[in-house]
């Protein structure tokens, strides 16, 4: 089975979603064969990745950086959305951590990474904004010799 991480950015900006779509999703697709998809599901990169590795017929693994993960989300569709995908997951790994911090968001990422064969960045290339975000988890991803498959579009900021 491979296994397919993810890490990205929460904000994608609306005129790079459908090419950062198409772009996982043929990532996904050039698999074949059964496959596990690690996500966190935050708000963007991580929800969409694990919409479409579902889509292609992965088993998802959910990783929860703290107890009281289910706060970060602010809006009640987003919160909704990451329940349905929550119940959709074959395994559910929780970090040691009973609120969210950057300690608990930087664990889950490197749990991520750790356990993957391939991480998927969807990353804009630039430092992460805090401790834990998508760059610190590219670099140690790429520290510990793991592919790292970067998608974002070409000349898109993000906000």
């Amino acid at each position: 089975m491979k296994r397919i991480g993810v890490t990205g950015h929460r904000n994608i900006p609306a005129e790079a979603y459908a090419h950062i779509r198409g772009a996982i999703a043929a990532v996904l697709h050039g698999q074949g064969g059964s496959m596990e998809a690690l996500s966190s599901l935050a708000v963007g990169a991580d929800q969409l990745f694990a919409v479409l590795a579902l889509d292609h017929g992965a088993e998802l693994t959910v990783v929860i950086p703290s107890g009281d993960y289910e706060d970060d989300f602010e809006d009640p569709a987003e919160l909704d959305g990451y329940r349905r995908l929550k119940d959709r997951a074959t395994l559910e790994v929780r970090m040691a951590y009973p609120h969210s911090t950057d300690e608990a968001y930087y664990a889950a990422g490197t749990y991520i990474a750790d356990n993957c064969d391939r991480l998927l960045a969807v990353w804009d290339g630039r430092p992460a904004r805090g401790p834990g975000g998508t760059g610190d988890i590219v670099r140690y991803a790429r520290e510990r010799g793991k592919p790292v498959t970067v998608i974002w579009c070409e000349g898109v900021e993000r906000a």
